[in-house]
């Protein structure tokens, strides 16, 4: 199990252990099936399949029920153990997936989401949010703030609710989490950010350090997004990117980054900042794995262990533990 990384650490996460000779197979299996799939993929639309190729790829959940449902307008799976007795209605993991702002689906997530139902025995809401270029900022916040007042209002309490997500799903559940925040409404137990995209101005020093390690993304694909999500937006407004927020009172935060990629510093920085405004910060740095390795679990053991570390943080939160 990868130990957890106090704040105040000089270490950048050597208390995860190195990575192992297993391991680094694993992700360089991983990154030539991600630059195949990817190769020539240079539009957001192009990138979107490319992601959805790829996914359709890796197994299915397995040992879980799903439901179909409407989350005021919001299109979403509600997922939970397939097990005799799970108390449906009691737990939930709001998931908003990654994908750029552009890509990432149900589909694209619904193995590491089946995982963590299984893993913390939490019902999962995994959302489809409205996606670019057909649709910019704030659509996507909007889409997943409209779904975790859902969960609200049909039944869950917020002390029984995490929000969680990657990339720029990542950006999304911090986003929604102070947009609640900032309208003085119950908010949630805890919030899993996985490589958030925190700074779109892409200020990062890892932006430029890491530039030759990560093969999944850079400076260029970032200030693209940006461009595509904000268009004339400051990249550093506070409501797009929540590391130029005032994180006061937030609710306590796990987060996790391969320490190669390029949003290393995305995560850095917003976890001092984050600690310095007294907010309860895990944040966990994997050695050399790639942007999303939570995703497959059918290629990376590192995989199953970040996903029982997530699980372990949210039911650490849950106030209704799972018996």
């Amino acid at each position: 199990m990868a130990a957890l990384m106090p704040i105040g650490s000089a270490a950048f996460g050597q208390d995860i252990g190195p990575q192992s000779p297993a391991s680094r197979q694993q992700v360089e299996k991983l990154v030539g099936l991600w630059k195949d799939h990817f190769a020539g993929a240079d539009s957001l639309q192009q990138r979107r399949t490319a992601f959805r190729t790829l996914m359709e790829t890796m197994p299915g959940p397995t040992r879980i029920q799903v439901r179909q449902v409407d989350a005021d307008g919001v299109d979403a799976e509600l997922m939970w153990p397939a097990r005799l007795h799970h108390p449906i209605g009691e737990r939930v993991i709001l998931y908003i997936h990654g994908g750029g702002f552009s890509g990432g689906s149900i589909r694209t997530h619904s193995l590491l989401a089946g995982s963590l139902a299984k893993a913390a025995s939490s019902d999962i809401l995994l959302i489809e949010y409205r996606l670019l270029p057909e649709n910019t900022y704030p659509a996507q916040i909007n889409d997943a703030l409209t779904a975790y007042r859902w969960l609200l209002d049909n039944g869950y309490r917020s002390e029984n609710v995490v929000v969680a997500g990657d990339g720029a799903g990542g950006n999304i559940a911090i986003e929604t989490v102070l947009r609640q925040r900032q309208a003085a409404k119950p908010l949630p137990a805890a919030v899993v950010a996985l490589s958030p995209i925190t700074d779109l101005a892409a200020t990062g020093g890892s932006m430029t350090a890491n530039a030759d390690s990560d093969p999944l993304v850079g400076r260029a694909s970032i200030e693209s997004l940006r461009k595509a999500y904000l268009g004339s937006r400051s990249p550093t407004d506070p409501q797009a990117s929540p590391l130029y927020a005032d994180m006061t009172g937030f609710p306590p935060l796990l987060l996790q980054v391969g320490s190669g990629e390029v949003l290393l510093d995305d995560t850095l920085r917003l976890a001092d900042k984050a600690r310095q405004a007294g907010v309860n910060v895990t944040t966990e740095i994997w050695p050399n794995m790639p942007h999303q390795w939570q995703l497959f679990p059918s290629l990376l053991d590192d995989a199953d262990r970040a996903s029982q570390n997530i699980a372990e943080f949210a039911i650490r939160h849950f106030a209704d533990k799972p018996e």
